[in-house]
């Protein structure tokens, strides 16, 4: 089978392709041109780029310089602070050479530009370090962009762009002209604006409590910000049962006043009903100030307040009373720990962690200022190569830290980007260094380290889990992504080859336990998804002792030769290809396009020896060896080197691991059943269907272990007498096992 040969491109040193959650102030592309005053968020998806779920990195931008502008919308002549303005508007139809810019006029500065359909809507805004090399990239190569991005372009009717003189104002405009144009091929990330804060309003007769998002308004106490909306309500529905204040809108508060029934809440004494004159506006405001006072930290005093009033409730008989208080202290204990981490000493922070894989890292970073956790961001970035955690912190660290120090030199912000700590998973390997670095950064000491114990431990473990549902949610983000699977697919069609894109991909892998066990699995892919239900697992028998490379032609075997036994029976027509005993279609009747096997050359070569055995011509096969990702084709001495942040790579990785975890969790359950029956195997009157009685009854065989011949004996199916012979096999087990530890 012929191939192209495709080498590894050459990348930045850990470029970072982004989300970021940063809090945000925004302004409108048209006051943008008086005042400048925008903060800059997420880049969106950049088309020359070609990835379909993964933004570039966004910045924030915490002040305003006071002299700055740009053009406006429609780029004519220079702003206030003199940015020159290029625009080049050509019209045309259609075809993009139509109004491809002529040689020589688009500036080899930064800059932002914008794409417009043949009615002027704006279709497309993107940013560049250099607008020549940028612009061209769209025009160079039809055939060769990114599907969504091809269209974009063929769309599109005329470019213009306007030049800027950092990329850092690039960003902000970019971001301001997203906001005011909306195009349609760019990615919004609409939600998380700013961080939710839990508001208080102390201003109105019986102040509320809720959930807010958005400016400051006076009159109105904050608590926060969280990272989560979900965050506060969880919090807060704790601290209703101690502090029962509303939380209804004003609408919802006047109608329950003029029924004279108090909503559900008030029922279940979540709510002190102020609005049917439960409580008294005065003694609400009590309630609001006492939830507030424990907000603020002055928690201790809540909590021996409670301790006290059980304590003489229960001296007083008031058993009732004294166990609601018990159950108000539970949620108050609960509350103080789902609260923002708070460290006593006023620490000023910033801690990281990292989940990654062979080919991405997910990068968490909180910001602790003041004790408080007021910030977290986060990132999915490509690693160049293999790169463990302490060169994943040197990488980040030096990259993070500069960007934003240069950021803050043209945006000063109200305190240092560099904070007193840095807390890090593991230390770089030149850890001194680095400290010195960040130490110059930051004007005075810095100490980077790994928290050992304590609070500081516990926030980075929670860093660390954060992280890690971020990667996995990027990854199935990216899985079930439409265009990234249409990518991948032609990928690989491409990479390995193929005569069309391989549409259904099948996968084989082997486990076993030091040669124990041996068992393995195959699972489906159809489009680029998993086909769980055509999943198929084998106990393997002639090759269980021969190695993984005759394991995997015996699975192999089998595989097909079912497919050619279903093929043979279809051959009458369309009913063929039902199953005559289920009436659903034959699943082993369809071949894959692909099959993959995990493993290198020597794996491949098997199950493609296998396949001309049985005369299968029409099926491609490759191996995924798991060290380095190399795709390895059958009687081949070097592998095909699929660019690291290809979708092809990351999808075959997606197959082999699923089929991984298939068959791992099979070899686990054989063990375990193994080990069960073999404990219950030789008792008197015991077969396979009383075994699995037992087992299913008690859940264990050390459970039954456990048990008296009564309890063994209501089991269904199980009488007195094998009760007895079971209880005393167990008991003879029990006592030769404790012979022989004591020999």
């Amino acid at each position: 089978m012929a191939r192209r040969r495709r080498n590894q491109p050459e990348e930045q040193a850990f470029e970072v392709r982004a989300r970021t959650r940063t809090s945000r102030t925004t302004t409108s592309a048209k006051e943008l041109g008086a005042s400048y005053g925008a903060r800059a968020g997420e880049s969106d998806l950049d088309p020359a780029v070609g990835e379909a779920a993964r933004p570039r990195i966004g910045v924030v931008i915490d002040s305003t310089p006071p002299d700055a502008g740009v053009t406006g919308a429609e780029g004519s002549g220079k702003g206030p602070t003199g940015l020159s303005e290029g625009s080049h508007r050509l019209n045309g139809v259609a075809d993009p050479s139509t109004y491809r810019p002529a040689p020589g006029t688009i500036p080899d500065s930064p800059g932002v530009y914008k794409f417009r359909d043949a009615g002027g809507r704006v279709i497309y805004v993107g940013k560049a370090k250099s607008l020549r090399n940028r612009l061209n990239s769209y025009f160079a190569d039809l055939a060769g962009l990114h599907p969504r991005t091809r269209q974009m372009v063929t769309t599109a009717a005329s470019v213009e762009w306007t030049v800027v003189s950092t990329e850092v104002e690039a960003l902000q405009l970019e971001y301001n002209w997203i906001k005011e144009f909306d195009p349609r091929f760019n990615v919004r990330y609409r939600d998380d604006k700013s961080y939710p804060v839990l508001a208080v309003t102390v201003n109105e007769e019986f102040p509320r409590l809720h959930v807010y998002r958005g400016p400051r308004k006076k009159g109105v106490r904050y608590f926060g910000p969280y990272a989560h909306a979900w965050a506060i309500r969880e919090t807060l529905d704790l601290l209703l049962r101690v502090f029962p204040a509303r939380t209804c809108s004003a609408g919802v508060f006047r109608r329950h006043s003029q029924i004279g029934r108090p909503c559900l809440l008030g029922y279940i004494d979540k709510c002190s009903a102020p609005c049917v004159g439960k409580v008294s506006a005065e003694r609400h405001r009590e309630i609001v100030e006492q939830f507030c006072d424990f907000l603020s930290g002055r928690t201790d005093v809540m909590v021996r307040k409670l301790e006290k009033e059980m304590a003489e409730a229960s001296e007083a008989l008031e058993f009732e009373r004294a166990a609601r208080l018990r159950d108000d202290l539970a949620a108050l204990r609960r509350a103080m720990e789902k609260q923002a981490v708070v460290f006593g000493d006023g620490t000023d922070a910033d801690v990281i962690a990292f989940a990654h894989d062979e080919l991405e890292a997910a990068v968490q970073i909180f910001h602790v200022r003041g004790g408080r956790v007021r910030g977290q961001r986060g990132w999915v970035i490509d690693k160049v190569d293999e790169m463990d955690v302490p060169a994943l912190v040197e990488q980040f660290l030096s990259q993070f830290y500069a960007e934003q120090t240069e950021l803050a030199a043209e945006a000063p912000t109200d305190g240092n980007v560099v904070p007193r700590e840095v807390l890090v998973p593991e230390l770089p390997a030149d850890a001194e260094a680095m400290q010195q670095w960040l130490s110059e950064l930051r004007g005075s000491r810095v100490r980077l380290r790994v928290p050992q114990r304590g609070d500081k431990r516990a926030l980075a473990e929670t860093v660390a889990r954060n992280a890690e549902e971020a990667f996995a949610q990027h990854k199935l983000r990216r899985a079930g992504d439409l265009t990234a699977r249409s990518a991948a697919l032609s990928e690989l069609q491409e990479y390995l080859g193929l005569d069309s894109a391989p549409l259904r991909i099948e996968c084989v892998d082997i486990s076993h336990l030091a040669g124990t066990d041996v068992v393995a699995s195959l699972v489906v892919f159809e489009d680029g998804l998993p086909r769980k239900s055509e999943y198929r697992r084998y106990a393997l028998r002639e090759a269980a002792t021969e190695g993984d490379v005759a394991a995997i032609a015996e699975v192999v075997r089998r595989r097909f030769s079912r497919y050619l036994k279903e093929t043979r029976e279809a051959e009458g027509g369309p009913d063929g290809m039902l199953d005559p005993e289920t009436s659903r279609p034959r699943k082993f009747a369809y071949p894959p396009n692909l099959l993959v096997v995990d493993g290198a050359g020597a794996q491949a070569t098997a199950a493609a020896d296998v396949l001309a055995e049985l005369g299968v011509t029409d099926v491609a096969v490759v191996g995924l060896a798991k060290r380095l990702e190399e795709v390895w084709l059958p009687a081949d001495s070097d592998p095909v080197i699929l660019p690291r942040t290809s979708e092809a790579l990351y999808l075959l990785q997606r197959v082999r691991d699923e089929a991984h975890r298939f068959a791992i969790t099979y070899q686990r359950q054989k063990r375990s059943k193994r080990v069960q029956t073999s404990t219950l195997d030789g008792i008197p009157g015991l077969g396979q269907a009383r075994k699995t009685a037992l087992i299913k009854h008690f859940g264990s065989v050390k459970r039954l272990r456990q048990a008296t011949v009564s309890e063994i004996a209501q089991v269904p199916g199980v009488g007195t007498r094998t009760a007895e012979a079971v209880h005393a096999a167990l008991a003879g087990e029990r006592t030769d096992s404790r012979g022989e530890s004591q020999t």
